[in-house]
């Protein structure tokens, strides 16, 4: 009965001891840390969110952390390098480098930046605001980047949040099968949600390998809507479902995965007018333009309730949305004072905007609308503008064999008929 009592104590203090276990205190290594796999995830007091650690060693040696910041709150973090040798935790005191368009919202893309320790070999990080606390229930993240391979893509699109429930089944469709016949090998979508319909088409070309879904649920941490400016609506936290955080993100996601990342969204298509496809468009560029880090390209308004009768009964009656080859005609001025898009090497990009590098290694370039222009079909800017002082563009209209061909097989694969 003693010896059984002996070993019960043995083993309450044995576990006890490994319950309150410190790693920082004894300097070992924590077996098996648990990483965090939430594209967001809040530090404790809420006011960082981590989006993702990326390797950066194009300047120095350091981890590009990419965050949501409260503007005012946050003064100073640390990095915790999680060693791999018997050094245990090193911590590093990150600089914090906010970017410069928040558009006015208490929270914005800030990324910190951490100096990698010499004496340290690490896949993992975390963040903390202090260096003297322990630290073994705080999020670790994964450092991504660590081993670029060769390029999978020639052309990623980043399409930077998708929210709402509309059902404009066509013109996704549509633009999505564009993008493949320009010369786009994937599509990357961060996601906060979408209606049930444009959920089986997502679904559909996941199957494919043609998209990645990113989860953006953004709105469980922060008030957000569709509004671009604070001004517009004071109680808003961060704007435009944090559109900024998920383009940046997609940026460094990408960077050594695809030769060009194309910053856009659904309802725009790069379109080139001398060229037929984005490899020919990109090779006459960087022919003119050499070593560029991005190519911005101009705006055009297509309103859709501007339409023509062509191709009107080539697809199927019961699928919705708006036919963008009946969309041919654009304003002539766009009244939008943010008016680009972006074909971008991301190997030279620091920081982007929505239609803007913010930092970058090299300089970029505004393309001339007569070599390509964007074809962004949606609701008129100038809604009194008459007919004729539009401008007719059938430029797209070089693709409606193909297009139609290739959305209607994956309109029956949705059985839609």
């Amino acid at each position: 009965m003693k010896l059984c009592l002996t070993i019960l104590l043995l083993n309450i203090i044995f576990l006890t001891s490994v319950y309150y276990y410190d790693p920082l205190e004894t300097g070992v290594k924590p077996k098996g840390p648990t990483i965090s796999r939430d594209t967001i995830t809040p530090l404790g007091n809420n006011k960082t969110f981590v989006i993702s650690a990326y390797y950066d060693g194009r300047q120095s040696r350091s981890v590009r952390v990419l965050t949501i910041m409260h503007g005012e709150d946050v003064q100073e973090l640390y990095c915790w390098f999680h060693c791999m040798n018997d050094t245990g935790f090193v911590s590093v005191r990150a600089t914090i480098e906010v970017h410069s368009q928040w558009f006015g919202f208490q929270y914005g893309p800030a990324d910190v930046v951490c100096p990698e320790p010499s004496n340290c070999s690490s896949h993992h990080i975390s963040i903390h605001w202090s260096n003297t606390k322990n630290i073994s229930h705080v999020p670790v993240f994964e450092i991504k980047n660590r081993n670029p391979q060769p390029f999978s893509a020639n052309f990623t699109v980043c399409i930077s949040t998708m929210f709402g429930n509309q059902e404009n089944i066509l013109q996704f469709v549509q633009s999505l099968e564009m993008y493949r016949l320009l010369g786009a090998q994937k599509v990357v979508i961060y996601k906060n949600s979408c209606s049930k319909a444009i959920g089986q088409v997502l679904d559909y070309y996941v199957s494919e390998r043609f998209v990645e879904i990113v989860p953006w649920p953004i709105d469980k941490y922060l008030r957000t809507s569709d509004i671009w400016h604070q001004n517009m609506d004071p109680k808003i936290q961060i704007g435009y479902y944090g559109q900024l955080l998920s383009l940046n993100d997609c940026l460094y996601r990408n960077m050594y995965k695809s030769r060009y990342v194309i910053l856009s969204d659904l309802d725009e298509i790069i379109l080139p007018r001398l060229h037929k496809t984005w490899d020919e468009l990109m090779e006459a560029l960087e022919k003119e333009y050499p070593n560029m880090a991005a190519y911005r390209i101009e705006n055009r308004v297509y309103p859709k309730n501007v339409t023509v009768a062509n191709f009107q009964t080539v697809f199927p009656k019961n699928v919705q949305g708006t036919n963008i080859l009946q969309v041919i005609y654009y304003e002539p001025e766009s009244q939008i004072i943010y008016n680009h898009k972006m074909i971008v090497n991301p190997r030279e990009v620091v920081q982007t905007s929505v239609h803007d590098l913010l930092k970058a290694y090299k300089n970029k370039v505004n393309v001339a609308l007569q070599t390509v222009g964007l074809h962004h079909v949606r609701a008129a800017v100038m809604p009194n503008l008459p007919r004729a002082s539009l401008i007719r563009d059938t430029t797209i209209w070089k693709y409606n064999s193909s297009l139609i061909t290739n959305v209607n097989k994956v309109l029956t694969q949705l059985n839609y008929h």
